[in-house]
């Protein structure tokens, strides 16, 4: 069986560091060439020290997964607002559920947040915009996904990394090949960890042994708390606020919307971020026209659309949250859920 990929609109899917940009534009992809690739892929596994045993349990029922190459090259075009998208990323009965499971688990929430120095409401959020409270966390054979993606060569190298990554986490016992699902790229378990991420951030938040994102729920926002935390996370900060501005504003004191990468919007974030007196003297106001809060903190100006669409006043908290997606809208999602969660206080 054969299966036909062309590259379309190969720019709006460029990744800084993992992209080939020099791929044909047609490839042809055959399950007997994929047959030929994973054979490859384990004798490499096998040469970085994974034992043979390991491997072939690991690669027993690998199968190359169509769906998972036309949906990496098939990603839709950013056609939302942010207008449009927080109501369906953010609807009423998520906020409903977020703030029930919240009490169900405050007891374990709150451990957590104590120790990692995590506000629980986040790592709700979290959980229910990346897997609706771990619902969907997709029927993917991981060793399948990240092979089929590394066999379809546009982004090789980093599979192939996730891959020998996923092989690690096999070979530590944490879960079994056959119960290693995820998304068609690869993401896992309730917090869609990349296997890299896993190998990061993922712990044993109930001393068993095993970091079991899939299924144990200490070990899920154990690793989440954990992944903020290692990426700067304060406490004493909230996300950002969304803030209005006056007349004649100099929209270069904000960051640009399309820096290219992380690396550059972190750049962009250190030349523009400013303390909240600053940002109050240069006529940033609350949404209803009152004063910035008088603390001493600094933020940085962001516009997830352009200048007529939301304008936010980010804190060191939205970087971290950045470096979880790199997304405005996603970033936004993940604040207003939190806010939905602390305000009106659960009782």
């Amino acid at each position: 069986m054969k299966f036909l990929i062309k590259t379309v609109a190969l720019s709006a899917l460029i990744t800084v560091g993992v992209i080939n940009q020099s791929i044909a534009a047609e490839v042809e992809l055959t399950e007997e060439g994929f047959a030929k690739y994973v054979v490859t892929l384990k004798a490499e596994a096998i040469e970085k020290g994974f034992s043979e045993d390991l491997v072939n349990d690991s690669f027993s029922q690998v199968t190359f997964h169509k769906r998972a190459v036309k949906a990496d090259r098939s990603q839709p075009e950013n056609v939302e607002t942010l207008d449009t998208y927080l109501p369906k990323r953010v609807p009423k009965w998520k906020v409903d559920k977020a703030r029930a499971l919240y009490k169900e688990h405050q007891v374990l929430l709150n451990q957590i947040g104590e120790k990692y120095q995590v506000q629980p409401r986040f790592i709700v959020a979290l959980w229910g915009l990346e897997t609706n409270f771990g619902k969907f966390t997709g029927g993917y054979n991981v060793i399948s996904a990240l092979s089929t993606l590394a066999y379809e060569g546009r982004r090789e190298t980093f599979f192939k990394k996730q891959l020998m990554a996923a092989l690690t986490i096999l070979d530590e016992g944490h879960i079994s090949s056959k119960d290693m699902k995820g998304s068609w790229a690869g993401a896992m378990g309730q917090n869609q960890f990349m296997p890299t991420s896993f190998l990061g951030y993922a712990v044993d938040g109930d001393g068993d042994g095993k970091k079991d994102i899939w299924q144990n729920q200490a070990d899920v926002f154990s690793s989440m708390a954990n992944y903020l935390q290692k990426e700067g996370w304060s406490d004493e900060l909230t996300w950002g606020r969304q803030v209005k501005l006056p007349k004649n504003f100099d929209y270069s004191l904000a960051i640009p919307k399309n820096t290219g990468s992380r690396k550059n919007w972190l750049k962009a974030w250190s030349k523009t971020e400013r303390t909240l007196s600053q940002w109050q003297a240069l006529g940033v106001r609350r949404t209803d026209g009152t004063n910035l809060p008088n603390v001493d903190i600094k933020a940085a100006l962001v516009f997830p659309d352009d200048k007529n669409g939301r304008v936010y006043l980010a804190y060191d908290n939205y970087k971290s949250l950045m470096h979880w997606n790199l997304s405005y809208y996603f970033v936004s999602s993940v604040g207003h859920l939190s806010d939905r969660i602390k305000f009106p206080p659960i009782q």
